[in-house]
């Protein structure tokens, strides 16, 4: 059972979807939180629909565990202007949306879950150690280093996975990747601005990448008192799958954390070399259910202890 809810944020009127498990009283709820860029509740963005959230709404519901998503500021049905967002609203969204799962009727209150997916992970760092009445958290392709930390890294991977065309001139033209990267990431921290054009089709939301930038989740997952479960891919490039041992050491309670075999950034399981380039291949598949049954049986773990 599908029901649209408004909530709040600021001066911001935000929506999105509650989904309950059918015939089902009072339940256990999990705040879904999206990954960046321009994406809805479902996690569809243009010309990329990986649709995860609606799988793992559907697939809880089936488990009698309800879950909640929205749409990311001037995104969809909500208001605001997504150019205009840094990470630290994105914060403050997800807590206010947080804030109205819990009182919505029939949702417990003392059991109510997050889950984040790459940024999202990283928001959910933030408010499971912030936020005391948060029940467990879930990281999926989360980062345990600071965010010009995790740029470097994705950028070598993603160089080494490219093929055609972008590979041929990378490897026979004077192209100093490295040396672009540190060029570009110096004038994102020396602009002011919320967003400006880099080319003529491209724009850089600067205000967010600054506050990416800085924002270290090492200095948050120490102090996170609840339990965690993060799940990185293997064939992830995007977020370095170490990075999920990492957080074992930092966080001091229970923690759960699984690399799973070929399975990408998108949650989706690939043979061969990691790349970009097929991203939209892999997104007409469906999420791979090893992600999935873990998060699945983990909750209800949880929820009967």
């Amino acid at each position: 059972m599908e029901q649209e809810l408004t909530f709040q944020s600021g001066a911001l009127h935000l929506v999105g979807t509650l989904q309950r498990p059918d015939g089902q009283g009072v339940s256990p709820a999990v705040l879904l939180i999206a990954g960046s860029g321009q994406v809805d509740r479902n996690e569809n963005a243009h010309g990329l629909p990986i649709n995860a959230f609606r799988e793992i709404a559907d697939y809880l519901a089936g488990r009698g565990i309800a879950t909640f998503r929205y749409d990311k500021r001037g995104v969809g049905a909500s208001e605001g202007n997504f150019w205009g967002a840094g990470f630290l609203d994105n914060v403050a969204d997800a807590s206010a949306a947080m804030a109205c799962l819990r009182t919505q009727e029939g949702i417990r209150r003392d059991q109510v879950f997050l889950l984040g997916h790459s940024e999202g992970a990283l928001i959910a760092t933030r408010l499971a150690a912030r936020d005391a009445e948060v029940a467990g958290a879930i990281f999926l392709a989360g980062a345990a280093r600071p965010g010009e930390e995790v740029l470097v890294w994705q950028t070598q991977q993603v160089v080494q996975g490219m093929r055609g065309l972008n590979k041929w001139l990378i490897d026979h033209l004077p192209i100093d990747v490295p040396k672009m990267q540190r060029k570009q990431l110096d004038k994102i921290r020396r602009s002011t601005k919320d967003w400006y054009r880099a080319q003529l089709f491209t724009k850089v939301n600067a205000r967010w990448m600054r506050e990416f930038l800085n924002y270290d989740p090492a200095q948050d997952l120490p102090r996170i008192q609840v339990p965690v479960l993060a799940i990185t891919g293997s064939k992830d490039i995007q977020v370095n799958p170490a990075d999920v041992d990492r957080m074992a050491e930092l966080v001091p309670g229970d923690f759960e954390g699984h690399k799973l075999p070929d399975v990408t950034h998108i949650l989706r399981a690939e043979e061969g070399e990691p790349t970009l380039s097929t991203y939209k291949q892999q997104a007409r598949q469906p999420m791979d259910a090893r992600v999935l049954r873990l998060v699945g049986e983990w909750l209800q773990a949880r929820v009967s202890a």
